[in-house]
């Protein structure tokens, strides 16, 4: 008899609309922000517009509002298709998709009226974090329960990622957010001093390896071969990376901290990590472009594939910048300067944001029960504004960056500086209105991938968000790994 049971896509489209959504919301808090730079009459002398309070919401937005509902719903998506089941506990997973997004619009509205704890990348107040921490645990419990009552035995590389990522930023969320509330919208964290910037470190480093990282990665493992529709390149060298990756990278949040009142040896750790980090980070941009092997072709015809590879390009690209970024001598002149924003942002809008973007785009029409994208075209333009925007942003900020740098070690025969901060300022004024610029070219290509998903979705909105379902194939009964599964 067949099997009738079909996936369940309903919280895997929400979570698309989310990204979508957050993404356009998220970057142009961004843009807003950074054009403040360049012409600070923006603020308007209104507190909460100011850059200060909206750079936590520009953070706050991309990554966890967008990169997060991103992660959640390709995880959802992944996990039920490379077990040939459904999603367990679907009134939890729905409930994740709320309590996510209410968390989100929490953290955006309170942080931008001052209420925080001005720690990087964990600004929201305690009651905002204890959201975070149950939808957390909640999304946890669904996707194990599912990898639980998977009909498949082997468990796909993809889920190995997404299983890590989902464990230690349960781990560095709760102990990094520990505090006492002295009220409903004020507390203070138990640690203090060195130790506080110690542990704020480790957890922001590591939100940068295990969400901006090891999740991104479990999601281009899927969608790689899938798009590629070829095995992945090497399935062994893919568990070799993901042991060596969640090893190393623990270890290297030190190097945030060179030339501070921490520890001299402690930063030395954190250098030595972080060079070794350049192994495993190459090790999978390599096996995910060597994937295309035999299928370059693709490049010409299809958009989400130019996303994925340009994706994994600026990966191996930024990972080698960060390693480097991170011995002393190098950190002493990018310390401080937009060099480090640019890196920052080589990593975000051209690894994350690129294969997010490329992922979505393979998925999208299988989850909505279309053939295709409403618009190859779209597709195309929004490559390209989102190509050259990047560019111009990163390209920009290295230039300010370096700028920075070498005019704050300038010194004349006496000693003294050569240049005030200042001069430093006037002279990359321009640069800030070319990231600008870059950052509406990126905003705008996230509206045509909106408009494109709207009308992609249309059939499913008229059916209430109810498209044809995906029956669940029979479990293929063999023991070695699948890499390109014959599924939708």
């Amino acid at each position: 008899m067949p099997n009738t049971e079909t996936y369940n896509d309903d919280v895997v489209r929400l979570f698309l609309l989310a990204a979508a959504v957050w993404g356009i919301i998220g970057m142009s808090i961004g843009v807003y922000a950074g054009a403040e730079l360049a012409w600070p009459a923006l603020n308007f002398d209104v507190s909460w517009l100011s850059f200060s309070h909206l750079r936590p919401s520009h953070t706050f937005g991309v990554i966890f509002a967008f990169g997060g509902s991103a992660l959640m719903g390709t995880c959802y998506y992944v996990v039920q298709r490379t077990g040939h089941t459904r999603l367990a506990l679907g009134k939890l997973a729905t409930f994740t998709f709320w309590g996510w997004q209410l968390a989100c619009v929490l953290a955006m509205v309170t942080v931008p009226l001052g209420m925080t704890q001005s720690k990087e990348y964990a600004e929201p107040e305690w009651f905002v974090d204890i959201i975070i921490a149950v939808v957390w645990v909640s999304f946890g419990t669904v996707f194990f329960a599912t990898l639980a009552r998977r009909r498949i035995q082997h468990i796909y590389v993809a889920n190995w990622y997404y299983a890590a990522f989902i464990i230690a930023v349960g781990l560095l969320h709760i102990v990094n957010n520990l505090a006492l509330p002295v009220s409903l919208t004020k507390s203070y964290p138990i640690y203090s001093g060195v130790v506080d910037a110690m542990v704020q470190w480790w957890y922001g480093h590591n939100a940068v390896a295990f969400f901006l990282t090891a999740g991104f990665l479990g999601m281009m493992y899927y969608f790689v071969p899938r798009q590629a529709q070829q095995p992945l390149w090497s399935y062994r060298f893919s568990i070799v990376n993901f042991w060596a990756l969640i090893s190393v990278y623990m270890w290297a949040g030190a190097h945030h901290l060179m030339f501070t009142a921490l520890p001299d040896w402690v930063q030395s750790v954190g250098m030595a990590f972080s060079l070794v980090l350049l192994m495993p980070s190459w090790g999978s941009a390599a096996n995910g472009l060597m994937t295309f092997q035999g299928s370059w072709r693709k490049l010409k015809t299809d958009p989400a594939v130019k996303f994925m590879v340009i994706a994994l390009v600026f990966y191996a690209a930024s990972t080698f910048e960060g390693s480097m970024m991170a011995i002393k001598s190098v950190n002493s002149l990018s310390h401080y300067t937009d060099w480090t924003v640019a890196h920052v942002h080589s990593g975000s809008i051209g690894w994350v944001a690129m294969i997010t973007i490329g992922s979505l785009y393979a998925m999208a029409p299988r989850a909505l029960g279309q053939p295709a994208m409403y618009s190859h075209r779209g597709m195309e333009v929004h490559f390209w504004l989102h190509m050259i925007g990047l560019l111009l942003y990163v390209i920009s900020m290295w230039l300010a960056g370096v700028t920075e740098g070498m005019m704050w070690r300038a010194t004349g025969a006496d000693g003294s500086l050569t240049y005030s901060f200042l001069d430093s300022l006037i002279a990359i004024k321009p640069l800030y209105a070319v990231r600008a610029l870059g950052g509406v070219l990126v905003v705008s290509g996230m509206v045509v991938m909106a408009w494109n998903l709207w009308h992609t979705a249309a059939d499913a909105r008229a059916h209430l968000i109810k498209p044809i379902p995906v029956p669940i194939p029979e479990p293929v009964m063999h023991q070695t790994p699948a890499p390109l599964p014959a599924y939708p």
